[in-house]
């Protein structure tokens, strides 16, 4: 069979290194050369670019979008869609997801007569419950990368025909995939910059084609990256002086002449995967890869919702914002709108500072304007005084540990620690704890020599090569409220002072733990992880859930079958390597009937939470970490920690997946 080739290139005006006097230049430089490119070569690309990107287009090239309109209707290339914004959905409440789009479609219709068929998933990071989201909106299907997906799917290593050709939603929903490829689309930027031959592309791309591949992502990312430079780093690559959109060209020449690829267009590249006689339908995640992306480690859903100039704010005031709006009389178009411009991805990676100052602004009038506050959570933090009731408590005789019991919980705090949670225990469960403290010595390997503590913080500043923690000596304050008991305790941390509450409430299943943080902790930069839950293996089934909501409808459900740690480092510059979105605000782990649900206000504090799980022989370490700080690339030393709240509750419900999906 004849190999078959497709090219998709990304328009994104909102790119974070772009200022906004150089969109001409980029319009001029990039999307013109694309529009000849697509008429000198006769390959039917496809052209990805937001209803935002395309409205500013229109504002500032009106001659584009006449000869874009024009190879559309031609055939000669076709409109791939995208969103509004670019919104990396499984961040955000799946209201704004739904507006996104809505507003998107609106878009290509206003200004081009017409909707895409094919949707790309914003940034490659996608969660399951994106194909109910794209087929309500009637894609036809949705471009995806690939590399990636393999990972959570175990098959790294295997023939590319083994990835699926179908993706399985959150529910029974089911769309067609069309596979984008990071190592092949960073070949073609390579060459096109001068830093490999031709003759080796060429031998890399028939390797492939002689291992099998018939269906072939040459090119599927941005044509920003062709004979423009931001100048966002002082490293960049200066521009080839042959200039690079003529050497992606003659490239293609040679691929042409050399393979016998025949180019076809996306859509027709869809169809064949959804026509394959192999088909085959998958889940496109896993629990350790719960939110795939798009390239290496590096990239991954943390850029997005806790590194940055100030992504926790951001997101945080963006979910603030988000309430507001759903719960509001009348739907105002106008706002959701500027609510998906705010959410746009390039605003939490390396926006250029002068967009930033600009945005920030914008961002305020738009919460004045709303009536929202703009860092403090709102609510009241009076507490009035009642009866010292319905609670047991003690301290035992060396002084160590704190017992606190009710009708309904059994909780066990060390003192020594900050407070940590060394066992804690709810009526609905026989009192049988699922969280608490894993003492040194517990595991027989050296690797895992270290006491595992439940309820407690971790900050690490690798720039300072600095980690400090709340696991110091406390003398707990006691205040009883209308619903229960308050434990409080002020923490003097090498990075400044950490104030920590637990609410025990009287009359429900229900504990909270608090965090406050002093000025001077904010100046840092670093991975800051909160409410950290050791999970006891002992009284655990063999079936373990993770059930949460990533930008979708319902909640996912992933098994965890395998080792993996979202909390270690991807490189000496990234503190970590996945997550989850969480956009609903909770978190559960079910095993058997037992399991607990956290829960939190992300519009208070946007976290996200990671997991760490792995099998060690006759046992597991298993647990869960609320990030609100990580470091990347992109990050800056003037963020925001805003007071973080987690709520912990006992769930009854019945594991529903199995081994096989």
């Amino acid at each position: 069979m004849r190999p078959k080739g497709y090219l998709i290139f990304h328009l994104n005006l909102a790119f974070s290194s772009i200022a906004a006097e150089d969109r001409p230049d980029v319009i001029r430089i990039c999307y013109h050369s694309l529009l000849r490119f697509i008429e000198d070569t006769a390959i039917p690309v496809g052209v990805e670019l937001t209803g935002w990107t395309l409205k500013q287009i229109e504002q500032i090239d009106p001659a584009w979008i006449k000869q874009f309109k024009e190879l559309l209707k031609t055939k000669q290339c076709e409109l791939i869609g995208s969103g509004y914004s670019q919104i990396i959905a499984p961040l955000v409440p799946y209201e704004v997801n739904i507006w996104n789009q809505r507003l998107g479609l609106k878009e290509y219709v206003r200004i081009l007569g017409g909707r895409p068929d094919i949707v790309l998933v914003n940034e490659m990071a996608y969660s399951n419950s994106l194909v109910e989201l794209y087929a309500d909106f009637a894609y036809q299907g949705f471009i995806m990368d690939r590399d990636n997906v393999r990972l959570a799917l175990d098959l790294d290593g295997t023939p590319m025909s083994a990835v699926p050709t179908h993706a399985q939603g959150a529910t029974d929903t089911v769309l067609p995939v069309l596979w984008a490829d990071s190592i092949l689309f960073q070949k073609i930027q390579h060459y096109a910059h001068g830093d490999i031959a031709k003759a080796d592309y060429l031998q890399y791309l028939k390797k492939r084609i002689e291992d099998g591949e018939t269906l072939l992502p040459i090119y599927c990312n941005d044509a920003e990256i062709f004979d423009y430079r931001p100048g966002r780093f002082s490293q960049e690559r200066s521009i080839h002086s042959e200039g690079e959109w003529n050497r992606l060209h003659d490239l293609l020449s040679s691929v042409t002449e050399e393979t016998a690829i025949e180019w076809i267009s996306p859509t027709q590249a869809l169809r064949i995967n959804n026509q394959s006689i192999d088909r085959k339908v998958s889940r496109l995640t896993s629990a350790s890869h719960p939110i795939p992306v798009k390239k290496q480690a590096k990239y991954n859903i943390a850029r997005w919702a806790i590194t940055g100039k100030n992504d926790l704010w951001l997101n945080t005031m963006c979910h603030r914002i988000a309430k507001q709006l759903s719960q509001a009389a009348t739907i105002n178009e106008d706002h959701w709108k500027k609510l998906c411009e705010f959410w746009a991805s390039d605003f939490r990676t390396h926006i250029e500072k002068k967009r930033w100052d600009t945005m920030c602004k914008k961002l305020n009038d738009f919460l004045h304007e709303l009536n929202l506050a703009t860092s403090e959570p709102t609510g009241s933090n009076n507490i009035t005084m009642v009866e010292q009731d319905g609670f047991e408590i003690n301290r035992e005789s060396d002084n160590i540990y704190l017992s606190v019991k009710s009708a309904q919980i059994d909780l066990v705090l060390n003192m020594r620690r900050g407070l940590a949670i060394k066992s804690l225990a709810f009526k609905s469960h026989a009192y049988k704890a699922l969280v608490g403290s894993l003492p040194h010595g517990y595991y027989k390997s050296i690797a895992l020599g270290a006491d595992f503590y439940s309820g407690n913080l971790v900050a690490e500043l690798p720039t300072e090569h600095t980690r400090t923690t709340d696991l110091e000596p406390v003398i707990p304050n006691f205040q009883w409220t209308k619903t229960g008991l308050e434990i409080s305790s002020e923490i003097q941390t090498k990075l400044g002072v950490l104030f920590k509450t637990i609410n025990v409430e009287r009359d429900s299943e229900c504990i909270s733990i608090s965090y406050n943080f002093d000025a001077k902790i904010q100046k840092h930069i670093s991975s800051i992880r909160t409410g950290i839950m050791t999970f006891l293996p002992e009284n655990f089934a063999d079936t373990v859930e993770i059930i949460t909501a990533n930008g979708g409808p319902v909640q996912e459900h992933f098994l965890l079958d395998r080792d993996f740690d979202h909390s270690s480092v991807a490189s000496t510059l990234v503190s970590s390597n996945g997550g989850f979105g969480s956009t609903n605000g909770e978190i559960t782990i079910q095993t058997g009937h037992n399991g607990l649900r956290f829960s939190w206000a992300p519009a208070e504090c946007a976290c996200m939470p990671l997991v760490q799980h792995m099998f060690c022989k006759e046992t597991k370490l298993f647990r869960l970490f609320f990030s609100i700080s990580e470091t990347d690339d992109t990050v800056s030393c003037n963020r925001d920690l805003l007071p973080f709240c987690l709520k912990i509750q006992p769930t009854n419900t019945k594991c529903i997946l199995s081994q096989e999906i």
